[in-house]
């Protein structure tokens, strides 16, 4: 955001949420509704994320605005090409830098896969690959990629995407919420 030159502030919300998606909608809603009262105006920077349209009902209740798309896949990698990778195979399972970073924590001890291995095909076993969308790829992400997908027995396709869908994504928001 510095480096643009964009005067906002980031107000986080635990990542967690994407774990539950149903509850985004709401701590969304919360945390905007209080930062309304601090801020002339407030944008958010979720997609869908799995509400099936909830967050963009509080985001038209509060009259704010939010990241296009589905998911963050679609910001990071756009959405024709993601529309194209479950095509080809129905079966993909999407990474992005954070969840390369978080995996053991954010899936496979959330979802009980460090203590019950054997709940791997409960959850995993209709995936046929994982595409990683690397943002911001090193040897150290790399290795944290490829252990995730063998973690859980798929294998990894790695697609370099960078940042420039996530900024354009950002910009567009920020010039409609009248922030940039």
């Amino acid at each position: 955001m510095a480096r643009r030159g964009w005067p906002v502030d980031v107000h986080p919300l635990p990542p967690l949420l994407h774990n539950q998606p149903h509850l985004i909608a709401g701590r969304v809603e919360a945390l905007a509704a209080e930062l309304l009262e601090r801020y002339g105006a407030v944008a958010v920077g979720y997609a869908d994320c799995g509400t099936y349209g909830a967050l963009d009902a509080v985001c038209e209740r509060l009259g704010i605005q939010r990241l296009r798309g589905l998911h963050c896949y679609d910001v990071f990698g756009g959405a024709a090409r993601l529309q194209g990778f479950f095509e080809d195979q129905p079966g993909t399972y999407v990474f992005t830098d954070f969840l390369v970073r978080s995996f053991a924590r954010t899936v496979l001890r959330e979802l009980g896969l460090d203590r019950y291995p054997d709940l791997r095909d409960t959850y995993f076993g209709s995936y046929t690959r994982v595409v990683w969308l690397a943002q911001e790829p090193d040897d150290e992400l790399r290795s944290l990629a490829e252990e995730a997908a063998a973690s859980i027995g798929l294998p990894l396709t790695i697609v370099e995407t960078g940042t420039d869908g996530l900024e354009r994504e950002l910009a567009d928001l920020l010039s409609g919420a009248a922030l940039a």
